[in-house]
């Protein structure tokens, strides 16, 4: 009978054939590393996508509201990070942050709207 270790710590495992982590700990830890690693980028481009919808969220609680840009900016809003964006048929493009988005109406000025589907 071959004797199986920890995949985390390396102690001795016991019990069943197929165990692979000694304790609830180990196996955190072990799954924790292995996803923080692979995951780092995602988990910090949904954090600032989520941050950008609940300050367009705020700023706009009904259909659309005119605002200055720098009210965006000065709310932390990271123009970078957006999930999708519209072409009119004039040629206006708007930016979304899933159902909120933004027309650029001037250098200082933004159509904030709230798509319904």
């Amino acid at each position: 009978m071959t004797l199986k270790n920890c995949q985390e710590c390396g102690r001795e495992l016991r019990g069943r054939i197929d165990k692979k982590f000694c304790n609830d700990m180990c196996r955190n830890a072990f799954n924790n590393r292995l996803r923080n690693t692979e995951s780092n980028l995602v988990r910090i481009t949904n954090r600032n996508l989520r941050k950008n919808r609940k300050i367009l969220e705020d700023i706009c609680p009904g259909s659309s509201k005119k605002i200055k840009k720098h009210i965006l900016i000065d709310a932390g809003f990271n123009f970078k990070y957006l999930t999708s964006f519209r072409r009119t048929t004039k040629g206006d493009v708007y930016f979304f942050c899933y159902e909120f988005g933004y027309l650029s109406l001037d250098d200082e000025t933004l159509l904030i709207v709230r798509r319904k589907e």
